[in-house]
């Protein structure tokens, strides 16, 4: 079996941010990470990003707010960092308290800062299937990962498992873009396990550990977890029962070092592009894009 993982993928896009940076000599573009309350799943995830994002040239900002702040108070930042000319992508960790109004701050958000696809603009453009529109990054990351190691979407089946607005619903918008025949299976859908293990792609997106066994799998399909969870002994793990997964699928990402690795550098990528739109500088040439053999 191949193992589909994401720092091949991430390392690639690395170039592609660094490069940017390098044309563009003293553009740093930032992002601003608006988050209410210190919860542990944000605080690792925003410390993954000032990580990455150090490495590949680019600027990641903190704002802050007490879990009991009003929702006055939140606007009052969201408006300063939406109307900041050096601020070029925003990532709000949700969901927000219940005090916050966050139909209010969708409305005011600028689209092309809105880089993980919160926006109506952002996700009508996704269902529109246009290329300027940011999708969810990590619905994207698993596009990037199936064309960086050149597996072949147009005309298979692919089986997404969940339909979450961060995964499943757009994620199935992305793989039609790419003329995939694509079903969506949720928690009413029945025989799950038919539908899924008659694909050539299986995308597992339930937020449920180890859920998915090879009995969802046909032989050698290709299997994308997208789950990040902890299974009874305290250890990260996705979606799918790896033990079984490896005897079966021609190829799977696996947890952690996949969907999540590439999900960041996606992040990065399109801050990226969020600057270079409002700025209105060129795009650098992609044209040396290589994929994985």
């Amino acid at each position: 079996m191949q193992e589909l993982k994401g720092k091949l993928i991430a390392d690639r896009i690395k170039e592609e941010c660094l490069d940017f940076v390098g044309k563009y000599n003293g553009i740093m573009p930032a992002l601003a990470i608006l988050r209410v309350g210190s919860r542990e799943a944000d605080l690792s995830y925003e410390r993954s990003i000032k990580n990455r994002f150090v490495n590949f040239g680019l600027e990641a900002k903190d704002y802050e707010l007490p879990e009991n702040c009003t929702n006055e108070e939140f606007q009052e930042v969201f408006d300063f960092i939406n109307n900041d000319p050096e601020i070029h992508g925003i990532l709000v960790m949700r969901p927000l308290p219940k005090q916050i109004n966050e139909e209010e701050m969708l409305k005011k958000m600028n689209p092309l800062k809105d880089i993980d696809c919160i926006t109506d603009a952002n996700v009508s453009g996704v269902m529109r299937g246009d290329k300027e529109a940011f999708a969810p990054c990590t619905a994207q990351a698993v596009i990037e990962i199936l064309k960086g190691y050149n597996i072949e979407m147009a005309g298979k089946k692919a089986c997404i498992i969940g339909r979450s607005m961060v995964v499943g619903k757009p994620l199935s918008m992305l793989l039609l873009n790419e003329n995939a025949t694509v079903t969506v299976c949720h928690s009413k859908s029945e025989n799950i396990k038919e539908v899924a293990s008659d694909a050539d792609i299986v995308i597992a997106a339930i937020g449920k550990a180890k859920k998915i066994s090879s009995g969802y799998i046909k032989e050698d399909a290709t299997l994308i977890d997208v789950g990040i969870n902890v299974d009874e002994h305290g250890n990260l793990c996705g979606d799918c029962d790896w033990d079984q997964i490896v005897l079966k699928a021609g190829a799977a990402t696996p947890v952690p070092g996949g969907v999540g690795t590439v999900t960041t550098a996606v992040l990065a990528k399109h801050l990226i592009d969020a600057a270079r739109r409002q700025m209105n500088l060129a795009p650098v040439d992609d044209s040396k894009d290589e994929y994985i053999e």
